[in-house]
């Protein structure tokens, strides 16, 4: 930045601050929105709230003290054929100079602010936006559409915009394509230099638009580019582990391992996970669906697969409650084909953990089931050949590697628990193959969710009084454990008690948190299962894991206080059945989100149509409840705004990598170049 005209060292600190540290970095610093001041607006014309560009001779300038200490006031006249109307300029006293200068040398000037109600006398322009009208250079800030970017410490719109427009002058010729003529005529796409100079200082709202365009196609194309290049690498690797199926063993399977008819879209995966686990590739690939759809039942024939042919499997869950769950489902499928489990948590005896890594390294135990106590070093395989990673975005990447790597060329499937929308898995999971279960089993009625408030809470109780009369049960979650200063909701240990001895005293009530030892939660968690329990009063710890087809209702305190995509899991605790179920929300929104939140809830039970809303109400970043580390950073795109470009990108992607899988030809070096940069890039967030 230092080597641009008109950069002092000190401007460049300031750009340094606003992570501008290179010209390709300004270069990418394009606005955040346009301002359209092609028009001039006769001063005569002026009307209070207006904001307005004007254009006029400064007439006269005056500086003067005002009541406040230390604030100076300068006004200045500018007057046009129409009239006259006052600039006011708040401690800038070196204006009284400038405007002296164009007084003398009878210079016009653009000026452009909000006009103040004035009750007599001369309008008034607050605090304008001033530049000179010289036909020798270009104006930035009037008589064309103005960029306005985003700001730092020492520097001002003013700023940025000549420094901008100094670079586009001096250094714009040297702005390479990254994109060949081909793609750029068949998808309308301005050239790289013409991009660049009209999303910074744009002839019209469509240029800049296309400019933009242009601009977010191609970030867009390299990182699925980026994607593409991973997958070529793994379908160029081999596996020993080849897994050989035919449809008459998947129907076996499929019948002897589940106690159900499977759907359709069931027998979609397992099949195309089956070709997967067969071809002599390792497998890399993303199954997601709503809640209850199943995807547990895939993994299952998966498992099963891999043990007929003497390979084993691992589980890997990210809490004790989801893998025992697991253990539980999976343990009970699986031992109809004779296939042993085991489980690895951190509240095992020693004795437990010790039989189990000599199982699991003999080869004894096919299928291991845990949590991160999987990757530790003391747990071996003697023929690892599967790895499934439930939950997958609450693991990093290194801890799935891990566990791959205690294996040779292992097949991996991740599970999300969380529908995700396309948008987000072409920018988070496009180096993955991705089957989704849109499909429910038959049988299953939505839950009926309604909204209530906290004055309704008891009414909302004795109706789950009723339900438990007629022998369903119950959970209740609440956000805390126990009661704190810094928030006010309400609290697991202090509201189990409430409802033991206000709400509920003639029924059985338990109490499950992450702060309980492991052996009581399992307990608890047995004793719901069992229908020893009327009602589960919890944290989110159960938020996936638990499966009781009797609950007939879930109670969510606070509800507001919970995020879209986590309610919706939430509910997915009941309507495990084919008896009517509910989930009820206990909250007194007071923002907008979450009054979204919850109306979206009340809405739908479609976890597509929520994954979707959460998206849009929290942006991608935030949507997996905390920071998500592995998403990419753009520049220039935002992947709700520009779904359709990120589809077009792609398409593009697709074609490209068809015709030149590993973009050798010449025309595609750039994009190469830029494809490997984006990898490694993508390797130090996902490791972040």
């Amino acid at each position: 930045m230092r080597h641009l005209p008109g950069v002092s060292p000190q401007a460049a600190r300031s750009f340094e601050r606003l992570g501008i540290r290179t010209l390709d970095d300004l270069l990418g610093h394009i606005p955040l929105r346009y301002e359209d001041r092609s028009v001039v607006t006769p001063i005569a014309d002026l009307r209070p709230g207006q904001t307005a560009l004007v254009r006029g001779l400064i007439s006269s300038v005056d500086k003067r003290d005002t009541k406040r200490p230390g604030m100076t006031l300068v006004r200045a006249v500018i007057s046009d054929d129409t009239g006259s109307a006052e600039m006011v300029f708040f401690n800038q006293p070196y204006l009284v100079k400038q405007f002296a200068e164009r007084i003398r040398r009878r210079s016009p000037i653009y000026a452009y602010g909000n006009i103040a109600p004035s009750g007599f006398g001369l309008r008034t322009i607050e605090h304008p936006e001033w530049e000179d009208d010289d036909p020798r250079h270009q104006t930035l800030a009037g008589n064309r559409i103005v960029p306005i970017y985003g700001l730092g410490d020492g520097l001002n719109q003013a700023r940025i915009r000549r420094t901008v427009s100094t670079l586009l002058d001096t250094r714009g010729s040297a702005i390479t394509d990254q994109l060949p003529a081909h793609i750029r005529t068949r998808y309308g796409l301005l050239d790289a230099r013409t991009a660049y100079r009209e999303v910074h200082l744009p002839n019209s709202m469509a240029q800049a638009a296309a400019a933009r365009k242009r601009l977010v196609f191609e970030e867009f194309l390299v990182l699925q580019l980026a994607y593409g290049l991973i997958r070529g690498a793994r379908g160029n690797r081999t596996t020993d582990h080849v897994i050989p199926y035919g449809p008459s063993i998947l129907d076996d399977l499929t019948e002897l391992l589940l106690p159900f008819q499977p759907t359709s879209a069931q027998r979609h995966a397992i099949r195309t996970i089956a070709e997967d686990m067969a071809s002599g590739r390792p497998m890399n690939r993303l199954l997601h669906g709503d809640v209850g759809s199943g995807k547990t039942a895939v993994a299952a024939v998966a498992i099963a697969l891999a043990a007929r042919a003497g390979m084993q499997s691992a589980v890997m869950a990210p809490t004790e409650v989801l893998a025992q769950q697991h253990a539980a489902s999976l343990g009970e499928w699986l031992a109809r084909a004779e296939i042993r489990t085991g489980l690895a948590i951190g509240g095992a005896s020693a004795s437990d953990r010790t039989s189990l890594r000599s199982g699991a390294a003999a080869g004894t135990i096919p299928v291991i089931i845990g949590t991160h106590a999987l990757i530790e070093a003391e747990v071996q395989f003697a023929n690892l050949g599967l790895v499934i990673v439930d939950e997958q975005h609450r693991f990093g990447v290194l801890q799935r590697q891990a566990l791959q790597e205690k294996g040779h060329e292992v097949h991996m499937l991740v599970m999300s628990a969380t529908p995700i929308p396309r948008t987000l898995t072409l920018v988070l999971y496009g180096d993955l193959d991705v089957t989704a279960l849109h499909e429910m089993p038959p049988g299953r009625r939505p839950v009926i969710t309604h909204l209530r408030s906290q004055a309704q809470a008891r009414q909302v109780y004795e109706g789950v009084g009723e339900l438990i009369r007629r022998g369903r049960q119950a959970y209740v979650v609440c956000p805390l454990v126990d009661d704190s200063q810094a928030v006010e909701a309400v609290a697991a240990t202090r509201h189990v008690e409430r409802i033991r001895m206000e709400y509920l005293p003639a029924c059985r009530i338990g109490l499950l948190h992450g702060q309980m030892p492991a052996q009581e939660k399992r307990r608890t968690m047995a004793a719901f299962r069992a229908n020893e329990l009327d009602v589960l009063v919890s944290t989110t710890v159960i938020e996936v894991g638990l499966d009781v087809p009797n609950a007939a209702v879930i109670v969510i305190e606070n509800a507001d206080r919970f995020g879209l995509a986590q309610l919706h899991q939430l509910r997915g605790r009941v309507g495990r059945s084919d008896k009517a179920s509910y989930c009820v929300l206990i909250a007194d929104p007071k923002t907008d989100e979450a009054k979204a939140r919850l109306r979206a809830m009340v809405d739908t039970n479609d976890g597509f149509r929520i994954a979707e809303a959460d998206l849009r109400l929290r942006g991608p970043g935030e949507f997996f409840g905390t920071r998500q580390s592995g998403i990419p950073t753009f520049r220039f795109g935002d992947i709700l705004r520009d779904e359709s470009i990120l589809l077009e990108a792609r398409e593009c992607a697709n074609a490209v990598l068809q015709q030149d899988p590993d973009l050798t030809i010449d025309e595609h070096r750039n994009l190469r170049i830029s494809a490997l940069a984006m990898l490694a890039r993508l390797e130090a967030v996902r490791a972040g």
